[in-house]
């Protein structure tokens, strides 16, 4: 093989290596950045690994939020009105941040059934839900309704 096609073999070799490496990093990284949006009534049905950070999103269900300790940690329930989760938070919340108002959380479930969630974002105004929180409500309470209706069927 002469000098010129070794040369060549080289270049083309390290910008194919180069390609592979930066495809992997992007893959990694797109895996590691990837938070699927889940409701209560999938994470009901186990459709989670709790492994896995992953975004919840549905309604703080009312009469369910408490401060504990010096009110830096903060439970309450997150309903698609089909099921409820336990969410547990530690930090500050947003101003928005209310019973009956839509939420978003991202965390990860705990052996014990309980979402401990990294961060919580609330709803910015009255008139608004994001539609990934719109659409799978609206699906939960399809179910729900399809469900009392096919109960209600039978003897």
């Amino acid at each position: 093989m002469n000098q010129v096609r070794k040369q060549k073999f080289l270049i083309v070799g390290s910008i194919l290596a180069g390609s592979i490496v930066t495809v992997g990093l992007l893959l990694v990284a797109f895996d590691k950045g990837l938070n699927a949006f889940i409701t209560p009534t999938e994470i009901a049905e186990g459709k989670v690994n709790g492994s896995h950070n992953f975004r919840i999103g549905g309604m703080v269900k009312k009469g369910s939020l408490v401060r504990k300790g010096t009110g830096t940690q903060i439970e309450f329930i997150a309903t698609d009105f089909n099921e409820d989760i336990p969410v547990v938070y530690t930090g500050v919340l947003p101003d928005l941040f209310r019973e009956g108002q839509g939420v978003t959380a991202d965390g990860h479930m705990d052996a014990s059934g309980v979402f401990q969630a990294d961060t919580v974002l609330a709803k910015h105004d009255e008139n608004y839900m994001s539609k990934e929180v719109k659409a799978a409500m609206d699906a939960a309470e399809k179910k729900k309704t399809g469900k009392l209706a096919t109960e209600g069927a039978h003897p």
